[in-house]
C-alpha cells in the first residue's frame, strides 16, 4: 500500500481553519455533521415543483414539467451527495437514519441528531423556495381568489394549489390504499437501489458513481410514479408542511378534528421507513454476499475514511472496551 498523503501534507491551511479542525471532530463534531445533513436537504431544492405548480395557476406555457421536475430533483440529490456526504455520511432521510439505527449500530443520540437536522433542513429549503417565488406566490393565490373563494380553498392544498408547493398532498379523489402500494414499492426500490450502491462488493456500482445511480432512481421515481402522490423523503415532506403552517398557518377545519391532524393527514412518511427497513432486510438476504471480493475503488475508499488523521489517532478504548464515540463510530465508512 503506498504512502498516506493527508491534505495538511501538501497544503497548509489559514490559522483560522486549522484551529477549528482540533475541535470540529472531538467537542463539536456533532455540529459540523448535522450542518451537512441539513444542507444536503437543503441542495436537494424543491424550486422546479413551484415553477410547475404556479405556472400552471398563471397560464405560463412551458414553464415547467414532470421531466424537468425529476431532472432538478436528481441533480439536488447528486449535489447533496458529492458535496455533504465525506463529512456526515449523507443520510439526508430519516428513513435511511432509522435504518442505521436499526441495524448497523448507529449511535441513538447521533441519530437524533441527524433528524432534528434533516428536518430543519427540509423547512429552511422550503422556506427559502417561498421568498425567492413569493410574488408569484401571491400573483397566484390572488388568480385563484378571482377564481371564486370556494375554489381557492379546495385548490390551495392539493398539488395544484400554492399550499401543495410545500405540503405534499394526495390529488384529489385518490384511493388511500392505492396511495399507499405507490408510496411504500417507490420507497421499497429506492432503498433497494442505495443498499446496492453501498454494497463494497458491487463491482458494477464503483464508489464515485454511486451517487449518479441513487440520484437517478429518485428521478424515475418522479418520473413514473410522482402522479399517483409521492413523498419518498419525511425531512422534505414534514418540512414542507411546517413551512406552509409558518405562512399560512392551519387550514380550516372542522372543530371536531384535532389542529394537529393536518400536520400527518394523508401521511406517507410512516410508509417509508419500514418499506427502506425491509429493503435492507431484504437486499442483505437475497443480494449480498460476504463471500465476494471487495474491488479495489472501495477498499480505497473505506482505507480513506479509516486513515483519517484525527479519527485514526482518536480510536482509542475506552474503560468498558469500546471505541470512543468522537465523531461517532470512527472507522466506520457512511456513505448513505
Amino acid at each position: 500500500m503506498p504512502d498516506l498523503v493527508h491534505l495538511s501534507d501538501i497544503r497548509q491551511r489559514p490559522r483560522l481553519y486549522s484551529a477549528f479542525e482540533r475541535h470540529r471532530h472531538t467537542s463539536i463534531h456533532w455540529l459540523v455533521e448535522s450542518y451537512a445533513e441539513a444542507l444536503g436537504v437543503i441542495l436537494a431544492r424543491v424550486g422546479s415543483q413551484a415553477v410547475y405548480v404556479l405556472g400552471n395557476i398563471l397560464k405560463v406555457t412551458n414553464a415547467s414539467s414532470v421531466l424537468q421536475i425529476g431532472l432538478a430533483y436528481a441533480c439536488g440529490i447528486l449535489l447533496a451527495i458529492m458535496v455533504c456526504s465525506a463529512t456526515s455520511g449523507g443520510h439526508f432521510n430519516p428513513a435511511i437514519t432509522v435504518t442505521q439505527l436499526v441495524f448497523h449500530r448507529f449511535p441513538p443520540l447521533k441519530g437524533l441528531r441527524y433528524l432534528i437536522a434533516q428536518l430543519l433542513g427540509g423547512y429552511i429549503a422550503c422556506l427559502l423556495v417561498y421568498v425567492q417565488y413569493k410574488s408569484l406566490i401571491v400573483d397566484a393565490e390572488l388568480a385563484l381568489l378571482a377564481a371564486g373563494p370556494g375554489i381557492s380553498e379546495s385548490v390551495f392544498y392539493t398539488p395544484s394549489g400554492p399550499g401543495g408547493i410545500f405540503a405534499l398532498s394526495l390529488p384529489a379523489g385518490s384511493n388511500l390504499g392505492r396511495a399507499f402500494v405507490n408510496e411504500f414499492v417507490v420507497d421499497f426500490i429506492l432503498g433497494t437501489v442505495i443498499f446496492a450502491s453501498l454494497d463494497p462488493t458491487n463491482t458494477l456500482i464503483p464508489p464515485s458513481f454511486g451517487p449518479v445511480v441513487i440520484s437517478l432512481a429518485y428521478a424515475v421515481a418522479i418520473w413514473s410514479f410522482s402522479a399517483n402522490g409521492l413523498a419518498a423523503n419525511a425531512a422534505r415532506d414534514l418540512g414542507g408542511r411546517f413551512t406552509a403552517l409558518t405562512i399560512w398557518g392551519m387550514p380550516g377545519m372542522s372543530p371536531s378534528v384535532p389542529s394537529c391532524w393536518w400536520l400527518v393527514r394523508g401521511d406517507r412518511r410512516t410508509y417509508e421507513i419500514p418499506a427502506t427497513l425491509l429493503a435492507c432486510v431484504m437486499y442483505e438476504l437475497m443480494l449480498s454476499d460476504s463471500d465476494r471480493v471487495v474491488p479495489g475503488a472501495h477498499l480505497e475508499v473505506i482505507n480513506a475514511h479509516k486513515n483519517h488523521r484525527r479519527l485514526a489517532r482518536a480510536q482509542t478504548p475506552d474503560s468498558d472496551g469500546l471505541d470512543t464515540e468522537r465523531k461517532g463510530h470512527v472507522g466506520e465508512v457512511e456513505r448513505v
